[in-house]
């Protein structure tokens, strides 16, 4: 029976996912519900993903979290609302017949440690993987079973788009409570096994303006942002739900570029205006255009979050000769005297990528100066499964006493 051990403790991955029909805007700030609904590609954890350790015990006298090794203040309205809404789907399991008395853990004191493999806060969404993880962390330390779409949308809303694998949409609901705006699952990971995934990380620095004071302040003034979210939204959904389904990667590439372009343009639109690209993301979307030009078809697609890295979408026979061209516009910058090697570990991680010449041709119709260093290094991954329950005790990120273990 649980509620005699002295410690519950459950340890589960959860991934980052990229958002092709982006999300920007929230109808009710409380709740986290979206202006309009959005569609995410889910990246495996292999190459991205954040850990989360979630603990109870009767002796924890008190609620905490540490986040990369730091405790955080645990008060953060966010994590509250988490806890909260956790809290109370594991009462309402129980008093709906499931137990008879409320067990005593439902009133334990939880710890949780999350750690993520990838640089926080740099637009590599990784609220939306901690928020998953800790949503499905606590879910299973309480013995809740239901949607956690709420749950993990409290904290982060594209969160709720990180309970699941493969291609995801967050339908933005009409009721007021929210009850209605939930993940599903459009295609699973194996649906498409040729699609690649690059990021192009540019900057690993904090963003200059956060994802949540950056929306709100367009749907206060950008008409834009509400003409899009109004107008033109529930149509790339379709047709971006199409594209998945019939894995039409010409039609998939453009949409994909076009939503970034139009999410970036309601950020300029936005009064004052917020800019995420940097003059590296705005080269990085013209080698995409003029690499796709030179190949007369649609070969290569871009789109950025808040923030300046870029994520590309190809295909299997394509990623070899765009990181080529990658390399070729931004070579990785020497470290000291030690000249880098082409085939440099460090400026390209994840999945292997054979290097491959490229031709004259297409280094013509590049035709860009060589910018060294803009891109610090390339992530190579590809689509994903959801969240995961590590059975490994050794992989716990709290010891027996429910503190953070020290790392080995």
């Amino acid at each position: 029976m649980a509620s005699a051990k002295p410690l519950v403790v459950v340890t589960c991955t959860a991934p980052v996912n990229i958002a092709v029909i982006k999300y920007w805007g929230k109808r009710d700030q409380e709740l986290i519900l979206p202006i309009n609904s959005s569609l995410s590609v889910t990246l495996h954890q292999d190459q991205l993903k954040t850990t989360t350790t979630a603990a109870i015990s009767k002796d924890f006298t008190e609620d905490r979290i540490w986040l990369n090794g730091q405790e955080e203040d645990v008060g953060q309205p966010r994590l509250q609302a988490c806890l909260r809404e956790i809290r109370r789907l594991a009462r309402k399991r129980r008093s709906d017949g499931h137990e008879d008395p409320l067990p005593p853990s439902l009133s334990y004191k939880v710890h949780v440690a999350s750690v993520n493999s990838f640089p926080t806060a740099a637009g590599l969404a990784s609220s939306a993987a901690g928020y998953a993880g800790l949503a499905y962390a606590l879910a299973r330390v309480y013995g809740v079973e239901s949607d956690l779409s709420e749950v993990a949308r409290r904290g982060s809303g594209s969160a709720c788009r990180s309970l699941y694998g493969g291609f995801v949409e967050w339908q933005m609901g009409e009721r007021a409570d929210g009850k209605d705006s939930v993940a599903r699952q459009v295609a699973p990971e194996s649906h498409w096994p040729e699609l690649r995934v690059l990021v192009l990380v540019v900057s690993a620095e904090r963003k200059l303006t956060g994802s949540t004071a950056g929306m709100q302040t367009s749907v206060e003034t950008s008409a834009l942002l509400r003409f899009r979210a109004e107008a033109l939204v529930p149509a790339r959904m379709a047709e971006m739900t199409r594209c998945i389904r019939e894995r039409d990667f010409q039609a998939f590439g453009q949409l994909t570029m076009q939503d970034s372009n139009q999410f970036h343009a309601t950020c300029l639109d936005t009064f004052p205006p917020i800019s995420y690209l940097s003059d590296t993301s705005q080269r990085v979307m013209r080698l995409v255009h003029r690499f796709n030009a030179h190949h007369g078809r649609t070969k290569a697609a871009y789109t950025f979050d808040a923030g300046p890295n870029a994520v590309i979408f190809t295909l299997d026979d394509a990623v070899a000769e765009f990181v080529a061209a990658v390399r070729h516009s931004f070579p990785p910058e020497a470290n000291g005297d030690q000249p880098v090697l082409p085939s440099s570990a460090r400026f390209l991680k994840g999945l292997p990528v054979e290097p491959v010449p490229l031709s004259d041709a297409l280094k013509a119709a590049l035709d860009m100066d060589p910018t060294p260093g803009g891109i610090k290094y390339i992530i190579a991954t590809q689509v994903g499964p959801g969240p995961q329950v590590l059975d490994d005790p050794g992989a716990h990120l709290l010891g027996p006493d429910g503190l953070p273990q020290p790392v080995a």
